[in-house]
């Protein structure tokens, strides 16, 4: 397809001329003069972009706040848009809007559309009963004018009330278009292949391609480094990917598949959906993939520790086939991976932690929700009666890369699983890395976090081997014995 096509607030539009990095944002403000929809951080932090994008979900149709700031108009394709302006119809304004003005959870405004918006998905979801839920639903929005307690209490009165009205019916009765596209502007492309024949055909014809899913980093790059990417193939319109399965002796998880899908699946692991909880903001999640967060390889991102601890294989794929990789084996340098030129990560298989296993994961930043790690650790410890049969220790911000304190693990190994072994190996994290300050904190502190959050591992898992967050929670990191220096 040629031509760019999508519902915005019940009107397909279609367009030939516009640059395929144009963020959805900027396409609703200039272009289509939709000036509720605010600009705040340009950066997915503050919410006051905030729109509703009616996705299809493992068959299920359902809105989804998403930041348009970080959405490109391509990934929109064939898709359903609704912004602020379009919940107000000939009876009045939505019963969102009505609960926020009943609360009066508006001062100056601004960010109330992004609030709104955010509220809508929070009105025709589910899962946003208990409290904690509620808050998950609006963390991403960070301008609170009035103060959290009111916006908190207009989100509860409408949250999963799923009214009978027009956006109900569509829910029911729209059907997903195509994603297929081949889009040219501006001496930009874009590109999103339907199946992986015609993703390899595409690499063939451009394998110098960059290849984007949720675009959460990338678009960073257009927003704010105000880069022109030549050529993007994204791979969400290809279903293969989207497959997940918890339920096999062998867990397999789709590059392809969004972390507030994934959140909500990895009951059964509950290290991985306890790093999933504070990854981003839901409107992040929504959007965010796991092959993306692997793939950009940052040694601060927050999943690859988790797949480190757990021992995972990235299966790889290209034209000629499969080829597994360890996840110990991925990452190979700063922001470098082990996949070769056209080729993708297709999924990522583990098998999940046994009853002998004690598995926990951590993330410590500065702000509870919508910040970056400044250290992160995943842990995995087999026990053997009282003796440790096996350990894998994972970190992400102590190294150019996200790593395993290969050390550390070897001086637990085949030892009791007592506080002093614990107090031992941890000293060893001096000799597994040498972590560089920066603005998210020094050298010192991460090695002093490292060290604690290892010794915390050890009195957490005492009485819950792989323990979930309580609720309320206000962090990974729980409450325990008191901190100790190196």
């Amino acid at each position: 397809m040629d031509r760019l096509r999508f519902c915005l607030n019940d009107r397909w539009v279609e367009l030939r001329d516009v640059s395929p990095t144009t963020t959805l944002l900027r396409y609703l403000r200039d272009h289509a003069h939709l000036t509720g929809t605010k600009e705040g951080c340009a950066e997915g932090d503050c919410g006051a972009c905030t729109v509703a994008v009616l996705e299809t979900i493992d068959g299920k149709a359902q809105y989804r706040a998403i930041n348009s700031c970080l959405l490109l108009l391509p990934m929109i394709q064939g898709k359903r848009v609704y912004t602020v302006e379009a919940l107000k119809d000939a009876s009045g304004y939505h019963l969102v809007q009505h609960a926020l003005a009943d609360e009066l959870g508006s001062q100056c405004g601004y960010c109330t559309p992004g609030v709104v918006m955010a509220m809508f998905e929070a009105c025709y979801g589910e899962g946003f009963k208990e409290p904690w839920e509620l808050d998950a639903a609006m963390c991403g929005n960070l301008c609170r004018c009035t103060g959290y307690r009111p916006i908190r209490e207009a989100t509860a009165k409408v949250a999963g009330l799923r009214p009978v009205d027009r956006f109900t019916r569509t829910l029911h009765e729209a059907k997903p278009e195509p994603m297929a596209l081949a889009y040219d502007a501006t001496s930009q492309r874009f590109c999103t292949p339907a199946t992986l024949n015609e993703l390899w055909d595409v690499l063939d014809a451009n394998p110098n391609a960059r290849f984007v899913n949720g675009g959460t980093d990338l678009s960073l790059e257009i927003t704010k480094r105000y880069a022109e990417p030549q050529m993007l193939v994204s791979l969400e319109g290809v279903p293969d990917l989207k497959q997940f399965d918890f339920n096999s002796p062998a867990v397999r998880i789709g590059a392809a598949v969004d972390l507030s899908t994934l959140e909500f699946a990895s009951k059964p692991v509950p290290m991985l959906e306890r790093m999933l909880r504070y990854f981003g903001a839901r409107q992040v999640k929504n959007r965010a993939t796991v092959g993306g967060n692997l793939c950009n390889a940052s040694p601060i991102g927050d999943l690859p520790p988790v797949f480190l601890a757990l021992d995972a294989t990235f299966v790889l794929l290209s034209r000629a086939g499969e080829r597994r990789v360890k996840a110990s084996d991925f990452f190979v340098a700063y922001r470098k991976t082990a996949l070769a030129p056209k080729e993708i990560l297709a999924r990522v298989e583990f098998a999940p932690p046994g009853k002998d296993v004690r598995a926990t994961s951590y993330k410590v930043s500065k702000r509870r929700e919508l910040d970056i790690s400044c250290v992160s650790a995943a842990f995995a410890v087999e026990l053997d009666g009282e003796n440790v049969r096996s350990a894998r220790l994972a970190y992400g911000g102590m190294a150019a890369t996200p790593a395993r304190a290969k050390q550390a693990e070897a001086a637990l190994v085949g030892k009791p699983w007592t506080q002093a072994n614990v107090d031992a190996a941890a000293k060893l994290l001096d000799a597994d890395f040498k972590p560089l300050s920066d603005h998210r904190g020094s050298a010192p502190y991460r090695m002093l976090v490292a060290k604690n959050l290892l010794r915390g591992f050890f009195e957490e898992t005492r009485t819950a081997p792989q323990p979930r967050l309580p609720h309320p929670h206000t962090a990974t990191v729980q409450a325990g014995a008191p901190a100790r220096s190196p």
